[in-house]
């Protein structure tokens, strides 16, 4: 990306320390954004955040676990405290949890999958919703999958998780759409070279798949250009 098209905009973006997750907030970075990256693992984030440093870019990093509720909370009132609007929200943090027989879920598992898959995300949505409502153009993006409308055979939980997550923004953006410039779009990413495709797919040939920097940069031109609520793609190269 070779335009700033993004400059002294603000965008939020969850499982950012590796990944679909860094690879969107490098590209929005380069795009001119300040990213605020949000993972568990420091490392990881601290190792994102040099990236797009020495790459010319700003961002800042925070650290937590986004099964923790009241932690999401503290997150948006620091930024609110710094930031009067949050531009754009990616929501891209995910669990795969255990490809197995509906019969044979786990009820923890199946707990710990809908925990952050969705219910997270239904606390982001909430405690950014203020924020994104200040933006001149408040745009919110969620990563889904295939799955989440196309189920398929030991996919059970982490299908209906992202089936869960797809309502929950569609709701949401209607309940929006008339009353503030908020849009939302929901993006499948498609087969793409991450950690999680290979626990699903260990067998597969990573050199087939397309880079993480594929979807980045995709996900920043769909900021960087306009969309109306209810946007849905799928990136396949």
């Amino acid at each position: 990306m070779t335009t700033k098209s993004l400059s002294n905009k603000l965008a939020l973006v969850t499982g950012a320390s590796r990944g679909i997750g860094a690879a969107t907030a490098k590209a929005l970075a380069a795009a001119g954004a300040h990213v605020i990256l949000v993972a568990r693992t420091t490392g990881g984030l601290e190792e994102i955040e040099d990236a797009i440093h020495n790459a010319g870019g700003s961002a800042t990093i925070a650290p937590l676990d986004l099964t923790d509720g009241d932690s999401i909370a503290r997150l948006a009132a620091a930024i609110g405290g710094r930031w009067d609007a949050l531009d754009a929200l990616i929501l891209n943090a995910a669990t795969l949890g255990s490809l197995t027989p509906v019969a044979q879920i786990e009820p923890k598992e199946l707990s710990e999958v809908m925990t952050l898959n969705f219910i997270a995300q239904q606390a982001l949505i909430a405690a950014f919703d203020p924020l994104l409502r200040n933006a001149q153009a408040g745009r919110l993006i969620a990563m889904t999958s295939s799955v989440g409308r196309c189920p398929r055979a030991y996919w059970g939980a982490y299908g209906a998780s992202k089936a869960a997550l797809e309502t929950l923004v569609e709701a949401y953006g209607q309940e929006v759409a008339k009353l503030t410039p908020i849009r939302t779009a929901i993006v499948d990413p498609g087969s793409t070279r991450t950690k999680m495709r290979e626990s699903a797919f260990p067998g597969e040939d990573p050199a087939t798949l397309k880079s993480p920097d594929v979807v980045g940069e995709a996900i920043a031109e769909l900021l960087t250009g306009d969309f109306e609520t209810g946007y849905r793609t799928r990136i396949d190269s």
